[in-house]
């Protein structure tokens, strides 16, 4: 097997593993082929951090972006991968002495969002 194949297949694994199901392929799906081989085919497969732990890096990165679309994935990624949404919520509060209180104001709305969605059983995710 070739190398970029194989990198491809751990991507793709390793998105599965995080998110719980495959990638959707969007608008373009160049851009989600170099997500899937690079970050999650390199990247999230590298040694010495679990992948809860980078997760929980993931879900602290999009929430001081304050990139909602992002966070909306990966609190449903943090959920999947086993947190509470108490969890959740106590690292969103957390941030708010690191990257402000209107990021952690967005980040528990969006949280508060995405609980809800999945308590009614909606895609919480939607197209990622």
């Amino acid at each position: 097997m070739n190398q970029p194949l194989a990198r491809h297949e751990r991507g793709e694994a390793m998105f599965k593993h995080v998110f719980g199901r495959e990638p959707r392929p969007g608008s373009y799906p160049d851009f989600l082929q170099l997500t899937i081989d690079h970050l999650f085919g390199e990247i999230w497969t590298r040694p010495h951090l679990s992948v809860e732990e980078r997760e929980l890096i993931a879900l602290t990165a999009v929430t001081l972006a304050r990139t909602d679309w992002e966070l909306r994935g990966h609190i449903g990624a943090a959920l999947h991968l086993g947190m509470s949404q108490e969890k959740i919520v106590e690292i969103i509060i957390q941030l708010a002495y690191y990257g402000g209180w209107p990021v952690a104001n967005n980040g528990l709305r969006i949280a508060q969002e995405v609980f809800a969605e999945l308590a009614t059983g909606k895609d919480a995710d939607h197209d990622q």
